[in-house]
């Protein structure tokens, strides 16, 4: 029984079709970690302005406070 050869050809045209099935699995995986950390973002947002409307602290002090290092 005879091994048929691979040529270079093919190899490169496999190796082409894995890359562009990793690409999209990274692209998806990017999707998800984009979408959590905008959610992230978001749900910090909503826990800082809960703080601020409990703070006794004017809208001037926040941000001057915020403002220096």
């Amino acid at each position: 029984m005879a091994r048929r050869v691979i040529t270079i050809e093919e190899k490169i045209e496999r190796q082409t079709a894995e890359v562009a099935n990793a690409k999209k699995k990274y692209d998806l995986e990017l999707d998800k970690l984009n979408a959590l950390l905008e959610k992230k973002k978001e749900m910090e947002s909503r826990e800082l302005m809960k703080a601020f409307s409990k703070s006794s602290r004017s809208y001037k002090e926040v941000m001057d406070f915020l403002k220096t290092k």
